[in-house]
């Protein structure tokens, strides 16, 4: 097994800040090695200013909450809690086992008044391929008191990305999740719709990763053998792995779950099926992974909640879903 065929292995996906070492040892021919650094090291940037962009998308934003937050009462912050008119978090962390099997997860249990007020950011509000910040850097950009790392939709060219109300890309790919303005929050085929249908229906943001964890409440049969990418170097997401996971208990009622893993002693991260089963445990009827390994993080108040890879660093990523202050 190659070096970057054990790091899929390993974490589920190339990250940038390895690829351009690993693909010049796998990848000898100078064309190859060309082909491989455009895909997944150079920058591709199709939309520059994301946030002039949805500004002039008419009616994607109005009503949203941003727009009535110097109506709002004085938020309430803890070390652990955020209370506003607009949202309500709370975060916990658990620790399960002993040892080197020791797991660590951090639960933000948040309820919305308005599901418009969870929002995406893109890495340096640009929209395309290979462009990456870490979860915090885009938090702060975009004046969140909490976000977590989003689908690293910037790592494929496929899928479905809406949003903040705006299409972005519509290449159906993969079992997607909708988010809607009236607070339900469903999976779906992306395959099976188009973004401009799923835009009529209500839907405010999509996260095209997967798979989904939960089917009715259950753990869903196959989730271990799911491969989310099928493009260059990319492998089924298998074995234990730092995780991060979104799950709906009741309509504008959401569960985030980031695990840390690959640090024994710490947290050794959960397999898929583990990851479903916490979810379940926390009383979500619907649940969907994203993106995992190093990028895994959650943010609060300004400040890392989890320890990523036992390392307390983050890796960058394309985007984040957030809640600003």
């Amino acid at each position: 097994m190659t070096p970057l065929q054990n790091k899929h292995r390993k974490g589920g996906r190339v990250r940038r800040a390895v690829v351009a070492g690993a693909v010049a040892l796998t990848l000898s021919a100078g064309g190859a090695t060309a082909w491989a650094l455009d895909r997944f090291v150079v920058q591709h940037v199709e939309i520059s200013d994301v946030s002039a962009y949805q500004a002039s998308q008419a009616g994607t934003t109005t009503g949203t909450t941003a727009e009535t937050a110097t109506e709002s009462t004085a938020a309430v912050t803890t070390d652990t809690s955020y209370a506003s008119d607009s949202s309500s978090i709370n975060i916990s962390t658990v620790t399960t086992g002993s040892g080197d099997s020791t797991v660590t997860y951090y639960v933000a249990d948040v309820v919305l008044d308005d599901a418009t007020t969870l929002q995406s950011a893109f890495a340096n509000d640009s929209f395309g391929e290979n462009i990456t910040e870490t979860t915090s850097a885009i938090a702060g950009a975009n004046n969140a008191i909490f976000a977590i790392n989003g689908d690293y939709y910037g790592f494929r060219d496929t899928g479905i990305v809406i949003r903040n109300g705006v299409v972005f890309r519509d290449e159906g790919a993969r079992q997607g999740l909708a988010f809607y303005r009236d607070g339900t929050v469903k999976v779906y085929d992306e395959t099976a719709t188009t973004a401009d249908q799923l835009l009529a229906d209500g839907v405010w943001n999509t996260l095209s990763f997967g798979p989904s964890l939960l089917d009715n409440g259950e753990i869903a049969e196959g989730i271990e053998e799911v491969e989310v990418d099928t493009n260059f170097g990319n492998h089924s997401i298998q074995g234990e792995q730092p995780r991060t996971a979104v799950g709906i208990i009741d309509d504008n009622h959401l569960v985030f779950v980031v695990v840390d893993g690959r640090s024994p002693g710490y947290s050794s991260g959960v397999t898929m099926t583990g990851l479903a089963q916490i979810m379940k445990d926390l009383g979500a009827t619907t649940a969907y992974n994203i993106d995992g390994g190093g990028s895994s993080t959650m943010y609060f108040n300004g400040e890392l909640v989890n320890n990523p890879l036992g390392e307390n660093k983050e890796r960058g990523t394309s985007d984040i879903l957030y809640i600003a202050q």
